[in-house]
């Protein structure tokens, strides 16, 4: 049993990353839109902002935001706004 409360004690607490860059990517799917929407926003803006939103999510959500080099981990981004 000590040998796996040392491996469960050795990997951080992921939850605060994984709810932040869910949080992100709700904001990305449904609030910017409707905010765009409300505010009368370009679609080229909009797409900016969701593309921006993503990315940091999946950033967050990978754990990869803490590297000084910037060489992240994150998913290859590819987005079709219209």
């Amino acid at each position: 049993m000590p040998a796996h409360n040392a491996a469960t004690a050795a990997q951080p607490n992921r939850n605060g990353a994984l709810i932040l860059g869910t949080g992100l990517a709700f904001a990305s799917l449904i609030l910017i839109p409707a905010l765009a929407t409300q505010f009368g926003m370009g679609t080229a803006l909009t797409g900016a902002l969701r593309i921006a939103l993503m990315r940091a999510s999946s950033r967050v959500a990978s754990g990869s935001g803490t590297k000084p080099n910037g060489e992240g981990e994150t998913a290859p981004v590819c987005f079709a706004c219209h």
